[in-house]
């Protein structure tokens, strides 16, 4: 692997015009160089044929276009398949393609960070300290890597992707490194490449009130909250974020949400725990939460991982839960975990690349981050 070349993934187009005008190239060369990266999903410049042998060697001696580095590959019995990505500085993230129970497709799921700067309780990934933001080249990286254990290039037809949704909810809080996941986002949308319809990619926040408009300004996805309790006194303490953003402060920015309509609704993520947020009075704070908003909601009995605290509540429990919902005339399914088998299952991903926590205070703080520690 030669560090010293430019990585040609995860440039803007505005970008990419750029490093052609500074070997002295014409502004369609980027248009080229864009159709072969993204939409054929080629590597080698030497198959890209629409470009010259001459300026073919040109980029290779400047530039690269390269992937996340496969480091495993698992595939679960109910076909959820989860990628152990390592990067150029040897740090590493999980990616997941999540197959739709109902029809022959599925959404892929992305990191934004390595580690997450949040500590939500009941969250594997969360218990893995924030290492670093990805950049907009780790992050489409992800979608290609995937692409490419399918073999799903040249870009289908939207009506024939099995890879056709993408779903920002992995590793990481996505709003908090928005610059980069919003450049990844716009090249997976650009339809002369990657061509994901705003409408199939859906980005989760744990509600990081302040950019919560400007991604739906910039970018017009669908939103998901990971909402998961319904009083500040809960929400303190399973989700720390809620300190900082408590309850009424997170819906009035659902509300004022650019793009959220009957046709495009907020879905509310919340993760049932047995005996902390699954009474039926809970249910009927949601329903007030939520009134007057476009809303669905995404009920995910807990997955359980080693050294938890919670349980998972029983299926009476989480359907009698869900009927208040739905009587109510949302729609409420209870999501049945997938790729539990692989630790592929929500809140279960967490990357090996932990570093001593010192070293790592120390390099976020060199880079500006700030930790989230509310207890």
């Amino acid at each position: 692997m030669d560090d010293t070349k430019t990585n040609l993934i995860g440039l803007s187009r505005d970008q990419l015009i750029a490093e052609m005008a500074a070997i002295g190239e014409k502004p369609f060369r980027a248009k080229q160089l864009w159709h072969w990266m993204y939409n054929r999903g080629e590597t080698d410049f030497a198959k890209m044929t629409s470009i010259s042998k001459t300026m073919q060697s040109a980029l290779a001696e400047r530039y690269v276009v390269r992937r996340p580095q496969v480091t495993k590959e698992l595939t679960s019995t109910d076909t959820t398949r989860k990628w152990l990505l390592k990067f150029d500085d040897g740090h590493e993230a999980e990616t997941v393609y999540i197959p739709d129970a109902d029809e022959e497709r599925g959404a892929v799921c992305i990191s934004t960070q390595v580690g997450c700067t949040l500590t939500c309780r009941f969250c594997h990934t969360g218990t893995q300290l924030l290492v670093r933001n990805l950049s907009a080249a780790e992050i489409v990286g992800q979608f290609m890597v995937a692409r490419d254990s399918y073999g799903e290039w040249p870009t289908p037809d939207d009506g024939g992707r099995l890879l056709s949704n993408i779903v920002v909810m992995g590793m990481g809080e996505p709003l908090y490194n928005f610059e980069n996941v919003a450049t990844a986002l716009e090249i997976a949308m650009d339809g002369e490449g990657i061509g994901i319809s705003k409408r199939r990619i859906t980005l989760s926040t744990s509600g990081v009130v302040p950019m919560m408009k400007e991604c739906g300004e910039r970018l017009g996805v669908n939103l998901a909250i990971s909402l998961h309790a319904v009083t500040d006194e809960i929400r303190d303490r399973i989700m720390p974020i809620n300190k900082k953003y408590p309850l009424k402060e997170l819906m009035a920015a659902c509300r004022d949400y650019p793009g959220a309509s009957n046709a495009r609704r907020i879905t509310f993520e919340y993760i049932m725990l047995k005996g902390v947020n699954d009474s039926p009075a809970d249910a009927r704070a949601l329903l007030k939460l939520v009134k007057g908003l476009p809303a669905k909601f995404n009920l995910i009995p807990f997955n359980p991982w080693p050294g938890s605290e919670f349980e998972t509540p029983d299926i009476k429990t989480t359907k009698a839960f869900s009927d208040i919902l739905q009587d109510a005339g949302y729609s409420a399914p209870i999501r049945m975990p997938r790729g539990r088998d692989i630790l592929a299952a929500c809140g279960q991903l967490r990357s090996e690349s932990q570093r001593e926590r010192a070293s790592l205070a120390k390099a976020r703080a060199a880079a500006g981050i700030v930790d989230e520690h509310h207890g």
